[in-house]
């Protein structure tokens, strides 16, 4: 799966939010300052080109909505991230976080019930 650049990616998470969009409506989701409707336009059709949209037409309109859901890109591209700067490994990028304290006491307890219950379930217990 390609990667989206910054632009098509903030394009991407306003479709997902609205499931199905115009143009117009994905830019008043955008902040300000506005693209111009045109850079809007080109940057969901090369989304199409890709394989990430798909559109319905209403005479010369177009209504475009996703193919590709979140979580699945999501998954893919967090491997992604793990593999180029924490050598593959998710204990480096978990340590990483926590020793710059962009994780909080509270988050890292989170982490750990989280881990906990799925250690838990795989473990079949």
């Amino acid at each position: 799966m390609k990667e989206l650049t910054r632009a098509e990616e903030q394009i991407m998470m306003i479709l997902w939010k609205l499931d199905e969009a115009f143009v117009k409506e994905i830019i008043e989701k955008l902040p300000n300052p506005k693209p111009a409707y045109n850079t809007v336009s080109t940057i969901v059709r090369i989304l199409e080109k890709k394989g990430f949209v798909a559109h319905t037409a209403f005479g010369k309109s177009h209504r475009y909505y996703p193919l590709v859901k979140k979580e699945v890109y999501t998954k893919v591209h967090i491997k992604s991230f793990v593999t180029n700067y924490f050598s593959n490994s998710f204990e480096n990028m978990v340590s990483f976080f926590a020793k710059e304290q962009s994780i909080s006491i509270n988050e890292m307890e989170e982490i750990m019930k989280i881990m906990e219950k799925e250690i838990q379930k795989q473990k079949g217990d």
